[in-house]
Parts: C-alpha cells; sequence; structure tokens
C-alpha cells in the first residue's frame, strides 16, 4: 500500500489550518485541522496492519 498520499494530504490539510488560523479564520483551521488529524490517524492505522499483515505472510 501506498501511505504517501495519506500523510501528503494530512499535510496539507494541516498547512491550510495553520495559514487560516493565522489569518483568523478559526471555522476554516478547525475544519482543516481535523481532517489533517482524521488523516493521519488513518495512515498510522493501515502502516500497522500492513507491516502485521507483512509479517504474517514471512
Amino acid at each position: 500500500m501506498n501511505f504517501g498520499n495519506l500523510l501528503y494530504w494530512a499535510l496539507i490539510f494541516l498547512v491550510v489550518a495553520i495559514v487560516a488560523g493565522v489569518l483568523g479564520f478559526g471555522g476554516l483551521a478547525g475544519a482543516a485541522g481535523q481532517i489533517a488529524h482524521v488523516l493521519f490517524w488513518i495512515a498510522i492505522i493501515l502502516l500497522v496492519v500492513s507491516l502485521v499483515l507483512g509479517l504474517l505472510r514471512r
């Protein structure tokens, strides 16, 4: 599996949240931060599942 795309999008949303927060758009910053948070944890969970399945196949 390729987890780079999920982490890439999480980083993009994190940057959007930071910029929106600095510019005073609190609602947009909160939404973008939540999306980044969810994408990050989904990527971590998929990484762990992939590693476990890779170890079991050996």
